[in-house]
């Protein structure tokens, strides 16, 4: 089922068992953020990207080797080299993503929307190491019309085998559409962003299958959140402008009882987020992501998971 019809969706998802494969990944992969900078193409639809002085790769390199150090607590991480070519490239888990369907291993490749971050899907080193190291099978959709941004597109509950989209210049539906049979899942939900909103895993994560971080303004279809609310009972967790702002959205479950996001949005979580989150057994872990920020993403978009 693929839908923007949200009550057939609802009641489709509630009836499914956690049994569609882990609700968490495996591992995970980064690429470093070598030769960091302003990509003017992404900034044409990016509000969160900073302007280009406040760039400054030695920090964002630092901070990325912090980041594998932390990440590397819950789950082995990867780290591909970056390129100058592709300044992007720092936040893979738009271009790139896993899953397994009917027990083959995938490797998915996006097709993303501005020819700077097209060039990170031609990477023979990533898409070789999965399909000639790890034995995946590679799903392209690079080379398609239609915008498929991936997991900065389409948040995913792994452990129910459904998937969260939201539509913008950046995922159109048939692109949608792509994704949802590439990841082989049992249902997704399509809706419209809020005007100025680019990706929806800054807006929202669910988290381990049995939680959400949800910012309600982000989106143009009000009835999301109380979907959410029925599918997560007691676990959804809404945020306030300043708490997205601060890329609290932007966050991951690697492991069954952790939380992980950027120092920034840890400090911006009022107290009632913070017991939210432990009433559904999370605590909150994070690491200073500021001169990554500069990019426009934050701790989730830096993090292709592995399944």
């Amino acid at each position: 089922m693929i839908t923007r019809d949200i009550a057939a969706f609802t009641a489709f998802a509630r009836a499914l068992a956690t049994d569609f494969g882990p609700a968490t990944a495996r591992a995970a992969f980064v690429v470093s953020p070598d030769g960091f900078m302003r990509a003017e193409q992404s900034a044409q639809d990016n509000r969160y990207m900073a302007e280009a002085g406040a760039f400054d790769t030695g920090a964002a390199l630092r901070e990325h080797h912090a980041l594998q150090r932390a990440l590397g607590q819950d789950v082995p991480v990867v780290c591909f080299p970056g390129d100058e070519a592709t300044p992007d490239a720092v936040f893979p888990n738009n271009v790139f993503a896993t899953a397994r369907v009917d027990g083959e291993p995938r490797l998915i490749v996006g097709r993303m929307r501005h020819e700077v971050r097209q060039r990170e899907a031609g990477r023979a080193d990533i898409r070789g190491f999965f399909r000639d190291t790890l034995g995946y099978a590679e799903i392209d959709l690079s080379s398609q019309p239609h915008p498929c941004e991936l997991t900065g597109a389409l948040v995913i509950d792994r452990a129910r085998g459904i998937g969260f989209c939201g539509l913008s210049e950046r995922c159109d539906e048939a692109g949608a559409a792509r994704m949802h049979e590439a990841f082989g899942l049992r249902a997704t939900l399509m809706f419209d962003l809020a005007p100025g909103e680019y990706h929806t895993n800054v807006l929202l994560a669910v988290l381990a299958g049995r939680a959400a971080l949800v910012y309600p303004g982000g989106f143009a279809t009000p009835d999301l959140l109380p979907a959410l609310e029925a599918l997560y009972p007691g676990g959804v967790v809404a945020l306030i402008a300043d708490e997205q702002a601060a890329f609290a959205g932007n966050a991951i479950a690697l492991a069954a009882g952790k939380v992980w996001m950027s120092r920034r949005a840890h400090e911006a979580l009022r107290p009632a987020t913070v017991a939210g989150l432990a009433a559904s057994d999370f605590a909150v872990h994070s690491v200073a992501l500021d001169a990554i920020e500069a990019g426009g993403g934050s701790l989730r978009c830096c993090v292709a998971e592995v399944f």
